[in-house]
């Protein structure tokens, strides 16, 4: 039986326009801001440094919005996941984010497990959770914690 080890994927965010925002149903105004930030791949490596797992398309966006007249600010992650040549031997671990400025770790949030029912394939996954409005003035950085999982070789 193999392990896949902790793994941490970090990257910055920065004010952006709001193109695309009606495509995740955010509520556009003239008060809508947001932060974008995307990291093209990273990886999950098995306990012998061979990876277990990939990661593309990392694409968060944290929103500031008003919906039925509520301020509120909400990060969306969308990824893309893979297994390699693993398979869980249970369903995945919850994913994690760290909403920072610079180092200093402002918030963690969980958002749920991994969608990835069969391995060598890859998978869509989406995430909502919301955000402390002043956390969303002062993140400017947000690391994706991706658990350690028991997998099975195929």
């Amino acid at each position: 039986m193999a392990a896949l080890l902790p793994a941490t994927f970090t990257f910055d965010l920065k004010p952006a326009k709001t193109n695309g925002l009606a495509d995740l149903g955010v509520p556009l105004t003239d008060s809508t801001e947001v932060k974008k930030g995307k990291l093209a791949e990273a990886m999950q490596l098995l306990d012998g440094d061979k990876i277990g797992r990939r990661f593309q398309n990392l694409r968060a966006t944290l929103v500031k919005a008003t919906e039925g007249g509520q301020p509120g600010a909400k990060l969306l992650l969308s990824f893309e996941v893979f297994g390699d040549d693993t398979a869980p031997m249970k369903a995945p671990s919850a994913v994690s984010v760290l909403l920072q400025t610079g180092d200093q770790v402002l918030a963690e949030r969980t958002l749920g497990p991994l969608y990835l029912p069969y391995a060598v394939c890859w998978y869509e996954n989406h995430f909502a959770v919301d955000v402390p409005l002043d956390i969303f003035t002062a993140v400017d950085r947000l690391s994706v914690l991706a658990a350690a999982d028991e997998v099975r070789a195929l």
